[in-house]
């Protein structure tokens, strides 16, 4: 007897997405070693029975636009907002602190690839419903597939191709085998598929119908461990946990996140109670925070605050030149007392916390003598003046300003002039997604992630990338990263990476500066948060105190 036939697949089109990459391209993370990690203990997270309180969050921006994959708030957006309300196919695995987080069944238990390393099978996880009461099944991934990649989909809109392009742009076609299996293939092959799908978040079907595409935001319905209550749009979200959450309830009854980008105003707020936790405390307060009771917790994670410099002319289209300024820069007293500990300094492209990072690529030590030998070497004896554009704040910035100003005195002093020259966060990014420059600058000061999703990689070290890289380009790269993508083992994708990102080290168009160490300030009464090498947090396991 001959099977049924099979339904056929969709077609998606492929959206190249700048805004959800421009917003990833620049969020926040942390590095320290594992064992200099200050985490409270996993056991005490799930161990401890008992639910109740309210955590409020204090975030360093505002926040995500609510519907799925539109965002725009960075990382940060996504961890404290986005990945509470929806999942993915897959998810990141948040429960340890020693290492960076591999990615796990979601709304999927498991899958399997085919010998062509294109066609991918997901069998879906029975009994998940939507926090609107409606079942997840295939159907519904389907439908959200449609939503993003199918411009015939009532419910698709240019806002929301553009943004579930970066992750989900690469599928070339999707189709229900039955009600628990979807088939998804890539138009190339492409290993990290799986850590794509833990960003392509799923939104309830009949919840999308009731409102249109164009007024979900306002009442976003997903699968994720908190529900949506109430909002004022990009400046604060109350969320109340879904009881029926498939892992299992969160241990608090409602989140509020409310955005304080002002960096004083979130420690008063810390302090006068208004707030229980704050994304990055200001490093010049920490001491006196932990005098008070208050708990900051940090981890390594996959994060670099650099300057990207001009390639293609001037004197920094010389390597020794960017070299020089490598070695003229005192990346220790930047990370230790400007940013007192919260930050370790970046001696090469890979952060510390990636499994890319290689301890004999630390290249970049503080030497002033070196650096003036090699500028003498490139004819630049006399030093030379430049231009850098940085940002005033934003998702994983730190302090840039300051940072900024304590590199232009160091590269003074090898003769090297620096003109600082600010914006705000969403000029530099806005003006970087369209492959120019802020302000005409000769380099652009930003923080951001290489590893987390690796799908973003090509975008900073890439020669065919949209943005602006400073013209950076080189074919053993490109050739590296093409290998890794194409490869469903994770193995040979680290190892491809990390010969990229020595290649990268050595050709310097970049200044490494330094890798956060993701601070945040807990009051006395919040407990059970397990803090992971990530820009990602679970807040199911956090409990307050009444």
């Amino acid at each position: 007897m001959n099977a049924p036939p099979l339904p056929q697949p969709h077609r998606g089109r492929s959206q190249p997405s700048l805004r959800t990459a421009v917003a990833l391209f620049c969020a926040a993370a942390t590095t320290l070693t594992a064992a200099g990690c200050t985490s409270e203990a996993s056991g005490e997270s799930t161990g401890v029975s008992g639910r109740g309180g309210t955590l409020v969050i204090g975030a360093t921006g505002k926040l995500p636009n609510t519907d799925t994959m539109i965002g725009g708030a960075g990382f940060e957006g996504k961890r404290l907002v986005s990945f509470q309300l929806y999942e993915g196919l897959t998810r990141y695995d948040l429960s340890k602190t020693d290492a960076p987080p591999p990615v796990t069944g979601a709304l999927a238990t498991s899958w399997k690839v085919a010998a062509d390393n294109r066609t991918w099978t997901f069998t879906l996880r029975k009994g998940v419903k939507f926090q609107d009461g409606t079942a997840f099944d295939a159907d519904a991934v389907v439908f959200n597939l449609d939503r993003y990649l199918d411009r015939k989909s009532r419910y698709w809109s240019e806002e929301l191709g553009a943004a579930a392009g970066e992750y989900a742009g690469g599928i070339s076609s999707y189709r229900k085998l039955d009600a628990d299996r979807v088939e998804l293939v890539t138009a190339k092959p492409n290993g990290h598929f799986p850590e794509d799908l833990a960003h392509v978040l799923i939104a309830s079907p009949t919840a999308v119908r009731k409102t249109g595409s164009a007024d979900f935001a306002k009442h976003p319905v997903g699968t994720g461990p908190f529900a949506f209550t109430s909002q004022r749009a990009g400046e604060e979200i109350e969320l109340k946990a879904n009881t029926a959450y498939w892992r299992g309830a969160p241990r608090v009854d409602r989140l509020v996140v409310k955005a304080l980008p002002d960096t004083a105003a979130r420690t008063a707020a810390l302090r006068s109670g208004a707030v229980n936790w704050i994304e990055y405390p200001n490093p010049d307060d920490i001491a006196t925070l932990k005098t008070e009771g208050v708990k900051t917790v940090t981890n390594s994670y996959d994060h670099l605050w650099y300057w990207i410099l001009d390639t293609e002319k001037g004197p920094w289209k010389d390597p020794r030149v960017r070299r020089a300024a490598n070695y003229a820069i005192n990346r220790e007293a930047i990370a230790e007392k400007l940013l007192h500990g919260t930050a370790e300094p970046a001696r090469q492209a890979a952060p510390r916390s990636t499994l890319a990072y290689d301890p004999a690529k630390d290249t970049y030590g503080y030497d002033p003598a070196k650096a003036r030998r090699l500028l003498k070497e490139a004819g630049g004896a006399d030093g030379f003046s430049t231009s850098v554009t940085v940002p005033t704040g934003g998702s994983g910035n730190l302090l840039p300003v300051p940072i900024a100003q304590a590199l232009q005195r160091d590269l003074a002093a090898v003769g090297i002039k620096v003109a600082l020259r600010t914006t705000d966060w969403a000029t530099l990014i806005g003006a970087e997604a369209k492959g120019e420059v802020a302000l005409d600058s000769d380099a652009i000061a930003q923080s951001t992630t290489l590893f987390q999703s690796e799908a973003l990689l090509p975008l900073f070290i890439g020669s065919d990338s949209p943005f602006w890289t400073g013209g950076y380009s080189n074919p053993k790269v490109d050739d590296l990263l093409a290998a890794a993508a194409a490869d469903p083992d994770r193995g040979a994708r680290e190892k491809s990476y990390r010969e990229a990102l020595s290649q990268v080290t050595d050709d310097a168009p970049w200044l490494f500066v330094v890798n956060d160490r993701n601070p945040r300030a807990l009051a006395p009464n919040v407990h059970g948060l397990v803090q992971p090498q990530s820009w990602f947090l679970d807040l199911t396991t956090v409990r307050v105190d009444k």
